[in-house]
């Protein structure tokens, strides 16, 4: 009797233990953020390496705007093989179109970010599973820029969609520092989760009062232009990467994000949507439409991209209705 009655006292305790212990471990959506980070932070290495050995492997996948280099590679083949080996189930997209291989292990990053794990996953997505969540990689956002060494424009992009909604996303600027001299720290990793907020910088608003638009540096037209003269702006500011425009936004350098054209990619905006709605920003296509995340949606953003951090009716308002007719979503 004594026994038994011991055996149902450890049976009772060992069952507690186990639900505490599920209780207090993170969800899946905090650990694949903490892995995402610890992925970006081995890509942005990547990055720089291939940098320093002096061959960047360029290819050109439809034009001399569309251009592919051995780090564009590396860092897809470093981000897809380490994410699908600690999570199995997921769904992965990478802008690269890239034969499967195996992966060499100095290309694999299987860590996490300790700090990530500290914060408490959003109840809404305490519950959801790997096969429920579509990962969206650009592995090199700002190719032509690498390129041609504007290094500044650089980042890597992991964006996190659940119910074809971007609820997290991670990005890395290789090169942030680069120019503050020998002893800089080189490379910083953003991160942001809905219903967290965004941590990584220092989130400022652009100055009050002023229309400072940031837009394609490469990929400009007569309808990009029409948009943006309808603004009013102060100033226009020229930059590639999509990463990169909207670190502006929440770093005060820009007050939009104004892209009236088709071009700009789902793996391009996924992340950095994320980011932006973490602080209360928003964008959408020249609509006004949500992006869609789900896995079998088009890759192409058809209606272009507006985004802000702050006052995004008015930038919206000011879209003239002839840009909206020319592009269809």
């Amino acid at each position: 009797m004594l026994c038994t009655s011991l055996h149902l006292l450890r049976s009772s305790w060992s069952n507690q233990r186990a639900a505490f212990i599920m209780a207090s471990s993170p969800d899946l959506l905090m650990k694949l953020v903490a892995s995402a980070y610890s992925v970006a932070e081995k890509a942005g290495t990547i990055v720089r390496n291939v940098m320093s050995a002096g061959d960047l492997g360029i290819v050109e996948k439809t034009g001399a705007n569309d251009l592919q280099t051995a780090a564009d590679r590396l860092v897809q083949q470093s981000i897809c093989s380490s994410l699908a080996k600690k999570f199995p189930k997921l769904t992965i997209i990478g802008e690269e179109d890239l034969p499967s291989e195996e992966v060499e292990d100095s290309l694999l990053a299987l860590g996490q970010s300790e700090d990530i794990l500290k914060h408490t996953c959003p109840s809404q997505y305490s519950g959801i599973k790997e096969e429920e969540i579509v990962v969206w990689v650009d592995p090199l956002d700002g190719t032509k820029e690498y390129t041609e060494g504007l290094l500044d424009h650089v980042t890597v992009l992991i964006g996190i969609a659940y119910g074809g909604k971007a609820i997290a996303g991670v990005i890395n600027q290789p090169y942030y520092n680069y120019q503050a001299g020998n002893n800089a720290v080189l490379g910083r990793t953003i991160w942001g989760v809905l219903g967290i907020g965004a941590f990584g910088f220092e989130l400022k608003e652009a100055p009050a009062g002023q229309h400072i638009i940031t837009t394609t540096r490469s990929h400009s037209s007569k309808l990009v232009n029409d948009c943006i003269a309808a603004i009013n702006p102060d100033k226009v500011v020229r930059v590639g990467g999509a990463g990169n425009k909207i670190i502006q936004l929440i770093e005060g350098q820009a007050s939009a994000y104004v892209f009236a054209s088709p071009g700009c990619k789902k793996w391009d905006t996924c992340a950095p949507e994320a980011i932006l709605h973490a602080v209360g920003g928003q964008l959408t296509d020249i609509h006004g439409n949500p992006f869609q995340y789900q896995k079998d949606v088009k890759h192409m953003n058809s209606a272009g991209v507006l985004a802000a951090l702050r006052n995004f009716d008015y930038y919206f308002s000011r879209v003239p209705d002839s840009v909206k007719q020319a592009l269809v979503p």
